[in-house]
Order: C-alpha cells, then sequence, then structure tokens
C-alpha cells in the first residue's frame, strides 16, 4: 500500500503542476510564469531517482506539448534532456546547498528556454524578446519554497 500511496502523491504532483503550467493569467504576468514542470520533474529526480526517471520527463513534456499547442515533442526531448543530465549527477546535487541548487535549476531552465526558441525558431520566424526569459528569475526565486513544500509532503506522506 505504501507504493501506491507514493506514486499517487508524485502524479498528483505532475498534475498540479500541469493546471499550473496551462492556467491563464493575465497577460502582463504570464512572462513571469515560473517552469513548474522543470520544477517538479528536477525535485522528484533528486529526491526518489528510482520512482521517476527519464521517461516520466519525456511523456509529461508530450503532455505538456498537447496542452499548449506546441511542436509535439519539443518539450519532451528538452525534458528528457535535463531529467539526463539530473539523472547521472542526482547523489551530486543532493550534496549541493539551496543556493546551488537554485543556481543549477536557473542555468537548467536557461538552456530549456534557449532549446525551446532555436526549435521554434527553426520552423518558422521568431523575434526573441527580453520578457522572454524573465521565467527564470521567478522559476529560481519559488525554488527554496517549492523544494521545503514538496521535501515535506515527501515527509508527510511517507513517500520513499
Amino acid at each position: 500500500m505504501p507504493l501506491l500511496n507514493s506514486y499517487r502523491v508524485i502524479y498528483l504532483t505532475f498534475f498540479v503542476c500541469l493546471v499550473a503550467d496551462i492556467f491563464p493569467l493575465p497577460i502582463m504576468f504570464n512572462a513571469f510564469r515560473p517552469n513548474w514542470m522543470i520544477l517538479v520533474i528536477f525535485y522528484w529526480i533528486i529526491a526518489l531517482p528510482h520512482r521517476v526517471n527519464i521517461g516520466h520527463a519525456f511523456i509529461l513534456g508530450l503532455i505538456l506539448d498537447l496542452l499548449l499547442g506546441s511542436t509535439l515533442g519539443t518539450h519532451g526531448l528538452l525534458f528528457s534532456l535535463l531529467a539526463y543530465l539530473t539523472s547521472i549527477n542526482f547523489q551530486r546535487f543532493r550534496n549541493f546547498t539551496l543556493v546551488q541548487t537554485t543556481l543549477l535549476l536557473g542555468f537548467f531552465i536557461f538552456i530549456a528556454k534557449l532549446g525551446l526558441y532555436w526549435i521554434a525558431s527553426s520552423m518558422q520566424e521568431i523575434v526573441l524578446h527580453r520578457p522572454y526569459f524573465w521565467s527564470i528569475f521567478t522559476s529560481m526565486l519559488i525554488w527554496p519554497w517549492f523544494f521545503l513544500f514538496m521535501r515535506y509532503l515527501r515527509v508527510r506522506y511517507k513517500v520513499s
């Protein structure tokens, strides 16, 4: 029964972050929307790499592509790449301080944003605006509280 409960909590956090990624915001706040899916994938792979893996990241990316109406596979490819980089170094990342993981997460989100821009610009003419990168800073600002909340959920519901 604990195994079933573990997966319920993990999948519930995936669902909540998917909803948060597609929830409509006023146009002036949309550029500040944190990258919730990257935050949750990064956390679960560091915390429980035997439960959440690259396959989860790819499937979640495909679902996000379907929900956002973007080119199918772009988020899946980038999320699986970030999940791979996280999973091969998860033991090292566990020993990082909260400030170090925040900076690392900011770098990962920057790489994902550049990758999304590069893929989209290879298919059509797109202009890169400065507000495109503001979500990196809001994600970095939210990460310490998100990390502590997710750790609380993991301990409270005995997710292992």
